[in-house]
């Protein structure tokens, strides 16, 4: 982060959507004493990669939610953008109430099922409430059925059953890999040792057919998962952690000409929109050719705020080039495998990295806040 950047009286930045890329543009902003507003449904952030563990250990989840308003103040308004104007160079709240911008960067992420992802716009209290609701259900469920192979559902699988051996637990996935398929096959063959080594009964290679009959999230005796194969299982509490989609709602309009296939906004090398000066998109809706992790959208943020302040004192831009893959997975507090710039590495540098607390800590800090015991 750099020092002080002069700016004339008209720079007003607005950052629409308070996640990883979100808070690390307001943060960097803030550090260049630039003018911002970051603008976010919630009024917490959400240390999404801790969602999984929350649903599971009592007293998580509060960890996993930080204020806006204590980090960023007056620079914070809570609200959702439903429109842009581009000729008028503002955004539109859904309570009637328009942001002007000189810059704008977009950081609306994504959504999917709740406990994998969460977006309503309830209070952090409210919020946190929800969460551990699902541990008492997650507790009270003798079978549990995951949805979806992805990382957040072998993530799922994995934590309920290191907390909770004696579960039945079933993962189905509709492919017969796991996990990300930009991972090299050592590390989700090793997804896979590590799950039956928990005792996870894997379905792969079959989708579920009634899916949207199921009550999800909610303890329900006897309920019958049915696959495409002709498969049932019988179970007592069905979370499903599949259909991530991109957040294109506040945009989709303005920049219907911009939108790659699955929402997301097309940016060149510097992370600008596609025929846009001043317009930048971060994180899961911008369409870059890379796995959608929180840590690449800090490094978009960081771009983007530097390309701000290059273009404010006529300097070339910053391109971003995306590296080789990172993902680390941790299955479950004691347990974990991943990929490090392309090269596989193992449990006790994943639990000793990430599995042990998830990065709470790294979020709290970056918020300059102290994290609850």
């Amino acid at each position: 982060m750099g020092g002080t950047v002069s700016v004339d009286e008209g720079v007003h930045v607005v950052v629409v959507g308070g996640g990883f890329g979100g808070i690390a543009a307001g943060n960097q902003l803030k550090s260049y004493k630039i003018p911002f507003t970051l603008i976010d449904v919630k009024d917490a952030f959400h240390h999404n990669p801790g969602a999984l563990r929350a649903s599971v250990e009592s007293g998580f989840a509060k960890k996993t939610f930080i204020p806006f308003n204590k980090t960023f103040g007056e620079n914070f308004k809570q609200g959702c953008v439903i429109d842009i104007d581009l000729e008028e160079q503002a955004v539109a709240l859904e309570s009637g109430e328009v942001v002007h911008f000189s810059h704008l960067i977009l950081g609306t992420g994504s959504s999917g099922p709740f406990p994998g992802k969460f977006g309503e716009p309830v209070t952090m209290e409210n919020a946190i409430q929800m969460y551990e609701g699902l541990v008492e259900k997650i507790r009270a469920a003798p079978r549990i059925v995951v949805v979806g192979g992805g990382s957040a559902g072998v993530e799922m699988a994995a934590e309920v059953k290191t907390d909770y051996p004696a579960k039945e637990v079933t993962l189905v996935h509709s492919k017969i890999p796991l996990a990300d398929d930009q991972l090299l096959p050592s590390v989700r063959q090793g997804l896979k040792e590590i799950l039956l080594g928990k005792g996870v009964q894997l379905q792969l290679g079959q989708r579920v057919t009634n899916l949207h009959d199921l009550i999800l999230n909610e303890t329900q005796p006897d309920m019958r998962i049915l696959t495409d194969k002709g498969l049932e299982i019988t179970a007592d509490l069905v979370i499903c952690c599949t259909g991530i989609k991109v957040n294109s709602s506040a945009y989709s309009r303005a920049f219907h000409d911009q939108l790659a296939e699955n929402g997301a906004l097309l940016v060149n090398e510097h992370l600008q929109i596609s025929g846009m000066e001043n317009v930048y998109a971060i994180g899961d809706c911008a369409d870059i050719k890379e796995p959608k992790m929180a840590y690449h959208a800090g490094l978009h943020a960081a771009v983007a705020v530097e390309n701000i302040v290059r273009s404010l004192s006529k300097k070339s831009l910053k391109m971003y080039k995306p590296g080789s893959l990172s993902m680390l997975l941790s299955m479950g507090r004691d347990n974990g495998i991943g990929q490090l710039y392309g090269h596989h590495v193992g449990k006790f540098v994943v639990v000793q990295a990430k599995s042990k607390d998830l990065l709470v800590w790294k979020s709290w800090k970056e918020m300059g806040q102290t994290a609850p015991p």
